[in-house]
């Protein structure tokens, strides 16, 4: 008999393609952790939102798996911020729709599917396992936005699931902070998809040197203090670019791949010709700009974990991260990578000009940083270790 497992995605779903609103880390990792335990003979079903109105409400994924979409009451995109008022009509319909008792495990991610697996304990007898993805908590410490009524949840979330599964030791010492120690917490990273993990053959015409930046256009992933720290480097360097990966429509022009935003504008007056801005990139696309990049640079103010870092160093590409978050965990200073104080440009600058300088201190990282991400970031290794916490075994990961 197959062993039937539920995720409760809310405003995740595993299959809406990437790029596309409120689409980034949590679906993926909901997408291939469930692929990767499907190859181990569970039977994986997603509860999410019906986000995507051209979707189907149910659809099969993997060799068993399948994707079971709710409105809860509103159909189409809701931004998440505005879901914790569906969640007690998506309560009714999922219950409704799936039977609860035929599954082994309930795994939530992010909190307003852990609001959901509070429900089902009032009501079902469930083995409850819950990924944060982000934490208030570490988004107040990161840029002082605090959510009173989300940190209120995740506690409660945290305290009554029977395992907490936590992506860093770093994010796993904030949860035990947090609920003071009644939380039954284990670490497992996250993967990256299998895409990085393989050579790259490189097709796309790219400069020869050049710093890398992976992500959204804004203020809290640091992009601004990476645009002050990079004006430094060109009245020292001739030939160094930056290349921008990522925006939306409303920060750059998906057609001319210009900033659009006067702040964005002003940001780079003066080096525009050394800044260059791709738009989103695709799996490929990324993989091989990470692998001809002298360093991605990750100037966040937080992050939970870091997907991007993770991503680079499968691709055999240092990193320069801020200390903050999962990044102190994810990037292993001076083997994979460098760490940088969060919102100084000035040091920043300071550290991309050392990599600069040592282009075999560069090949070193390199190298480390591929040898490290295959073991660590490896999905079906992951599953493996997911699996174990299904069983109540706990897991504490090798990231040091």
């Amino acid at each position: 008999m197959t062993r039937k497992i539920l995720f409760i995605s809310d405003h995740g779903d595993p299959l809406i393609p990437l790029g596309s609103s409120q689409a980034g880390g949590q679906n993926n990792y909901v997408k291939h952790l469930a692929l990767s335990l499907d190859a181990l003979g569970f039977e994986v079903h997603v509860a999410t939102h019906w986000s995507n109105e051209a979707a189907q409400e149910i659809e099969h994924f993997g060799e068993r798996s399948i994707v079971y979409r709710f409105t809860g009451g509103e159909k189409g995109f809701v931004p998440k911020d505005e879901m914790f008022e569906l969640l007690p009509t998506f309560y009714r319909q999922m219950c409704a729709t799936l039977a609860i008792e035929e599954y082994e495990v309930v795994h939530t991610h992010y909190w307003l599917s852990g609001v959901l697996a509070l429900m089902l304990q009032q009501q079902h007898s469930i083995y409850w396992v819950h990924t944060n993805h982000s934490l208030a908590i570490a988004k107040a410490k990161g840029t002082g936005e605090r959510n009173i009524q989300r940190e209120h949840f995740e506690k409660t979330i945290m305290e009554k699931a029977d395992v907490v599964l936590a992506t860093t030791p770093n994010e796993k010492e904030l949860i035990t902070q947090f609920t003071k120690g009644k939380s039954d917490v284990s670490v497992v990273p996250i993967g990256v998809a299998p895409t990085f993990l393989t050579p790259s053959s490189s097709t796309m015409s790219l400069p020869s040197s050049y710093y890398l930046y992976v992500g959204r256009l804004e203020e809290s992933k640091g992009i601004y203090d990476l645009f002050e720290a990079f004006r430094e480097l060109t009245a020292e360097d001739d030939e160094i670019q930056l290349l921008i990966a990522g925006g939306c429509e409303k920060t750059v022009n998906l057609t001319t791949y210009q900033p659009i935003t006067k702040k964005l504008q002003r940001a780079i007056r003066g080096i525009e010709h050394r800044v260059v801005f791709l738009g989103p990139q695709n799996e490929q696309q990324l993989k091989e700009l990470y692998s001809a990049a002298l360093a991605t640079v990750m100037p966040s103010h937080y992050e939970s974990f870091g997907m991007v870092a993770a991503e680079a160093q499968a691709c055999g590409c240092p990193v320069i991260a801020t200390s903050v978050g999962g990044l102190q965990d994810i990037v292993q200073k001076g083997r994979t990578g460098l760490h940088t104080p969060k919102e100084s440009a000035k040091k920043l600058a300071a550290r991309m000009r050392q990599l600069l300088a040592n282009r075999h201190y560069v090949a070193f990282m390199g190298r480390q940083a591929r040898n490290f991400a295959q073991r660590e970031f490896n999905w079906k290794r992951i599953a493996k270790q997911v699996q174990q916490l299904y069983k109540g075994a706990r897991y504490v990961s090798t990231i040091k």
